[in-house]
Parts: C-alpha cells; structure tokens; sequence
C-alpha cells in the first residue's frame, strides 16, 4: 500500500493511504456485507439466547460467530504466510479414519479448538464473540490492502477435504470465505427465525 504525504503547513503533514483498487474494494465491500448479515443475526439478544440450540442441529448464534472468525482468521494468515498457517498434523499413532469414526486415542488441538469454535464456552459473552470478529475483520482488512498480488498462490495444507496437490490465491482465499460466511449467515438466520421469530433480514 503507497503512503503519499500531503504538506498542510510549513511544519505539519498529513498522511493519506492511498485508495485500494477496484477488485480488493469490491471483495471487500462483498465480505463486509456478509459479515452484516451474519451479525445482524444477534442483534438484541442475551448470551444465553446466543448459547441456545433452538433447532435439531448443535448450532448456535454466538458459535457461528466463533467459527466465521476463526475460519477468516486463519485463512487470512494463509494469504500472508501460506500453508504453514493452516495445519492439520495427527498425533502419532491417529488416523484420519480414527478423527472422522471419533475412536481416534488421542484428538488433536485443531480439532478440539474446532468443535469448541461452534459452542459458547463458559464464562463467553456475545459481546466478547463480537469484539473479537470486529478485530478480525479490521485485521483482515489491513492484510488485503497490503498483500503485494492477489494471484499469489499457495500449496494447501494436506487434509481429507483438500485434493492433493490442491493451491489456492489469495484472491480464491478471500472467495472462500466470502462464500462460508455468506452460508453460516443463511444458517444463523434459521436460528434466529427459530429462537424469537425475529428475521434478520
């Protein structure tokens, strides 16, 4: 990102970024409307609604809100740092038929953190769960303005759910998450629906 300063007087001046170009704008202004839309999902609610499981499935409001920022944050290192920032290492032992049949001896930390990223944990706020996403959202956006190419591509990571030898730009990364928001924000709007009647949109 260029950084131009603007003399204002004989000993002042002020520093003015200079403006993002017209693709970064526009996925960021798309990922900014699906965090809207996920967001608006609590508006108005206690920590125990967020919590609640008002549907036949284990989400709740506050988990999404976990989860989406968990998941952009780590894709987000991904587009800076690349597939070092996304692990899924077993312990010794631990197969990936073991994790997906849950007889695994010993779970992974990604995976536990995962599990936990879709609960309210005791002693977590709505509002805590929110604050953290607005930090991971301002943190995202000062990585897409200062990302020198958005075609730089990185390997990722090796997991069931990737093909192997599978890559990914940092333009597909921001894709991505767009795309998971957008689909965790039609899911909390059911919950939502479901909780109170109240729709978000």
């Amino acid at each position: 990102m260029t950084v131009t300063t603007t003399p204002t007087s004989k000993n002042t001046a002020t520093t003015h970024a200079s403006p993002l170009d017209a693709e970064r704008a526009d996925l960021l202004t798309g990922l900014a409307a699906v965090r809207t839309a996920l967001t608006s999902t609590v508006r108005g609610l206690s920590d125990e609604q967020a919590g609640g499981q008002p549907t036949a499935s284990a989400l709740c409001l506050g988990g999404l809100i976990k989860h989406v920022a968990s998941i952009e944050e780590g894709w987000l290192r991904f587009a800076v740092d690349g597939p070092s920032a996304l692990r899924y290492d077993l312990p010794d032992g631990v197969t990936w038929d073991d994790l997906a049949a849950s007889t695994a001896r010993e779970f992974p930390q990604w995976a536990i953190d995962h599990q936990n990223g879709f609960r309210m944990l005791p002693g977590e706020t709505l509002a805590g769960i929110v604050a953290r996403y607005e930090e991971v959202a301002a943190r995202s956006e000062e990585i897409i303005a200062s990302v020198p190419d958005l075609s730089a591509t990185y390997p990722l990571p090796e997991a069931p759910w990737h093909e192997p030898g599978a890559v990914r730009s940092v333009r597909g990364v921001l894709m991505h998450v767009i795309a998971e928001t957008a689909q965790h924000a039609g899911h909390a709007d059911i919950l939502r629906e479901t909780l109170d009647g109240r729709k978000a949109s």
